[in-house]
């Protein structure tokens, strides 16, 4: 008989690529991990390894059992969600992954939303960008709260997940409160702004790109010297005067003092922001309300865009 918890590891194997990798993500020892995946070849009765002194892959017979995993771990959570769908309340343990702008910007919403449901132990995460799906997919985690400037994430998720939009998260302009456009009468010029200096995030982050993006428009910034890694911390040290940025709206939730958003005239760029789920945990009641929360949160969190707004029943 092959063991389920087993049979989840194997596929966790397969994604990571590694003994070690596969170790480190579900917070194990290499140890513990090669000693589960040997106990599934002896239920199995074949080799599913392929073993070296430095290595590891699967064989023809790992990669078959792999697939057939896939498709028992999802009728399992299918199991366990028409069973749990019975239950008067939900309960149990939910965990969510999120962006650290959504994570900023929801959580005090979500806390608020989910306080009522005294059985249910709620979980927040932040994780680096791209890993969120990867998460959900491999059963890490129940939801991913993820971000995407390319505008065609929803083609690109396979039929296992679910995906649920959220908001649309534009990109503003941040001056300092004693900035020349902090006041709100003067226009938005942004060739006006190339020679100021602008604080950004380190080349290939997406929130950089964005920046560099708005500015090509006028020709490109003449000066860029300072890098951050985080958006909290560019806005702290713009907050203080020492430059000015562009950056997606939520980033600013948490409500930094001494800061002035600007809209950017005929500026179009901006993020999707979306929920991301295993399609067969959508009905778990623990999910379904955990969805319904940051349907809430998206849809409170400052700033929320006119006419922009989620759909007011949720998933």
């Amino acid at each position: 008989m092959l063991e389920v918890r087993r049979l989840r590891l194997l596929c966790e194997f397969a994604r990571r690529g590694s003994i070690a990798a596969t170790a480190s993500a579900l917070g194990y020892t290499p140890s513990a991990v090669s000693q589960q995946l040997a106990a599934l070849e002896r239920e199995a009765g074949v080799p599913l390894l392929d073993r070296t002194a430095r290595s590891a892959e699967l064989t023809d017979a790992g990669r078959r059992l792999v697939d057939r995993a896939e498709e028992i771990l999802t009728l399992v959570e299918a199991a366990e969600t028409e069973l749990s769908a019975q239950a008067d309340m939900p309960s149990g343990r939910v965990v969510v992954t999120a962006f650290p702008t959504a994570a900023v910007a929801f959580a005090p919403v979500l806390v608020q939303s989910l306080a009522d449901h005294p059985e249910l132990t709620f979980v927040l995460r932040q994780t680096r960008p791209g890993d969120g799906i990867r998460q959900v997919s491999g059963g890490e985690v129940d939801i991913a709260l993820v971000d995407d400037w390319s505008g065609n994430l929803p083609e690109r998720i396979p039929a296992t997940l679910e995906l649920f939009r959220l908001r649309r998260d534009p990109v503003v302009l941040v001056v300092p409160g004693d900035h020349r456009l902090a006041d709100p009468e003067r226009p938005v010029d942004l060739r006006e702004l190339r020679d100021e200096p602008w604080m950004a995030a380190p080349p290939g982050e997406s929130s950089r790109q964005a920046v560099e993006r708005l500015l090509e428009t006028v020709g490109g910034a003449r000066n860029m010297p300072w890098e951050f890694e985080g958006l909290h911390t560019i806005l702290s040290l713009v907050a203080r005067g020492i430059g000015i940025t562009a950056v997606p709206a939520l980033a600013l939730a948490a409500g930094d003092h001494g800061l002035v958003v600007r809209a950017i005239p005929g500026c179009t760029l901006a993020r999707e922001v979306y929920a991301v789920t295993r399609a067969a945990s959508v009905r778990r009641p623990s999910v379904a309300v955990t969805l319904r929360a940051i349907y809430t949160a998206a849809r409170d969190a400052w700033p929320a865009p006119p006419g922009d707004r989620p759909r007011a029943d949720g998933p």
